[in-house]
C-alpha cells in the first residue's frame, strides 16, 4: 500500500490537491482512500459531495472520509466511565453526558494519526492524507516517536517482568507500587503509537508539499524540508499551485507571473516539482479536481538517509551521520544525554536514541557539511576494548 501525506504552507490549496491525487488515482484504477480531519468539510467542497465520518463512495475505485473526532471522544469516554464505574460510584463522581462532551484541543491531529493506522489495514492500494498546515504536520508525524520515549523514561518495559514481586516489593517498602494495570495500559498505548509510526516510516510513505509560489512559501518550504530530513522523512514532490499563465497583456498578471517563475525556478534545484494552474476560482466537483493536472503518483523517490555510522579504519572513529538539506551552522545544536542525542536545528528538535556500538563511545567532535551533519564518535576502551 502506498500512503501519500499532503501539507504545505496555509491556504496553498492542500485539501484540493489531496482530493485530486486520490481522484485521478481512482480513474486510474487504484482504489484510492483520501482522509481529512478538517472541522469545514473543505474535502466535501473540492469533491463536489458532502463527507463525513462514515466513508463516502465518491465514485468507483474513491473513498473519502471526513473525520469526526467529537464522536470518537464521546465514545472512548462513555467507555472509560463504565470501565471505572465502582471507582467512580465510590468517590461520589457525577457522569458526564455524552451529549456534553466537545473536542480537545489536538483531537482533530490524533483522531487523524488513529485513521492513518486503521487505514494501513484496509482494501486499499493509495491512501491520501489531507494533514494540516506544514508546522502544524511535521510537529503531528513527530508525536508517536515522542510519545513512546515519553512512556519508556515513565514506564520502563523492562521493569514489567517484575510483576509477580511488586506486592511483596510494595509491603517492604512500604510505599505503593505502581499497579500492574498501569504497565498494561501503557502496553497498549505503546503499540498502537508503534503501529502509527511504523505507517509514518513505512518506505512507501512519502510527504507531497503543496505551496503557491511565493517567497514567504519558500522561506516555510525550507524549513519543512529541513524538518522532514530531521525526522527521517521524504518529500516525493512539490506541487507548485495556482500557478499563473504567462503571455497576458495585463502588467499585473505579467509581473506576478514573472515573479512566480523565479521562486518555482529556484524549487527546481531541489524538488521533483509539478505546475499547477490556476483555475480562478477554487475547485470544486471533479472536473475542477481533473484540470488541475496533479499526477495521480511520481517516482518514489531514494529513501531519505537515517543516521548511520561509518568505520573510518586510519584513526578507529565512527561517524553518524544525518542529512540536514537547508540547515545552518549557526541554528545547530547538539547535546550528547546517556544514550541519546538531542539534535537542535532552529526551532526543531529531535531526540535520537543512539546505535548499541555509538553507546560504547565518547563523543569526539562534530562538524556540517554540504548539508550532512557527521558526529565523531571515539570508542571508549573501558566499555569496547579494542580486541572486541
Amino acid at each position: 500500500m502506498r500512503t501519500v501525506l499532503v501539507t504545505g504552507p496555509g491556504g496553498s490549496g492542500r485539501t484540493a490537491v489531496a482530493a485530486a491525487t486520490a481522484l485521478v488515482a481512482a480513474r486510474r484504477g487504484v482504489r484510492a482512500l483520501v482522509l481529512s480531519a478538517d472541522p469545514t468539510d473543505s474535502l466535501g467542497a473540492a469533491l463536489g459531495t458532502s463527507t463525513g465520518a462514515v466513508p463516502t463512495t465518491v465514485e468507483p475505485g474513491l473513498t473519502a472520509i471526513r473525520l469526526d473526532p467529537a464522536n470518537r471522544l464521546r465514545a472512548d469516554l462513555v467507555d472509560l466511565q463504565e470501565r471505572a464505574a465502582s471507582a467512580l460510584d465510590m468517590l461520589g463522581a457525577t457522569r458526564l453526558d455524552a451529549e456534553e462532551l466537545t473536542p480537545l484541543p489536538g483531537s482533530h491531529e490524533l483522531a487523524l494519526l488513529r485513521a492513518l493506522r486503521d487505514s494501513s489495514h484496509g482494501p486499499y492500494d493509495l491512501v491520501v492524507v489531507d494533514l494540516p498546515p506544514a508546522p502544524q504536520a511535521l510537529a503531528l508525524l513527530a508525536l508517536p516517536e515522542q510519545l513512546r520515549r515519553y512512556l519508556r523514561r515513565l514506564l520502563p518495559p523492562e521493569r514489567q517482568a517484575a510483576r509477580a514481586l511488586r506486592p511483596l516489593l510494595g509491603r517492604l517498602a512500604g510505599v505503593p507500587m505502581p499497579a500492574e494495570g498501569l504497565y498494561e495500559t501503557a502496553a497498549r498505548w505503546d503499540d498502537e503509537l508503534a503501529a502509527v509510526q511504523a505507517v509514518i516510516e513505512d518506505e512507501h510513505t512519502t510527504v507531497r508539499l503543496v505551496a503557491e509560489p511565493t517567497q514567504a512559501a519558500a522561506d516555510i518550504l525550507t524549513a519543512t524540508g529541513t524538518g522532514l530530513a530531521l525526522h527521517g522523512l521524504r518529500a516525493d514532490a512539490l506541487l507548485a499551485s495556482r500557478v499563473l499563465p504567462d503571455g497576458s497583456t495585463d502588467p499585473w498578471l505579467t509581473d506576478a507571473a514573472a515573479r512566480q517563475r523565479k521562486v518555482v525556478a529556484a524549487w527546481h534545484g531541489t524538488y521533483d516539482v509539478h505546475e499547477l494552474p490556476h483555475l480562478g476560482r477554487d475547485p470544486h466537483g471533479a472536473g475542477d479536481l481533473l484540470a488541475l493536472g496533479t499526477p495521480a503518483d511520481v517516482d518514489m523517490p531514494p529513501a531519505v538517509d537515517r543516521p548511520v555510522e561509518d568505520r573510518i579504519a586510519e584513526d578507529g572513529v565512527l561517524v553518524w551521520k544525518l542529512p540536514l538539506p537547508g540547515a545552518v551552522r549557526e541554528d545547530l545544536g547538539l547535546v550528547r544525554r546517556g544514550d541519546e542525542l538531542v539534535v537542535t536545528v532552529g526551532p526543531l528538535r529531535r531526540i535520537v536514541t543512539l546505535p548499541s556500538a555509538l553507546r560504547r563511545c565518547t563523543v569526539a567532535g562534530a562538524g556540517m557539511r554540504d548539508g550532512v551533519l557527521s558526529v565523531r564518535f571515539r570508542p571508549d576502551p573501558g566499555l569496547w576494548p579494542r580486541g572486541e
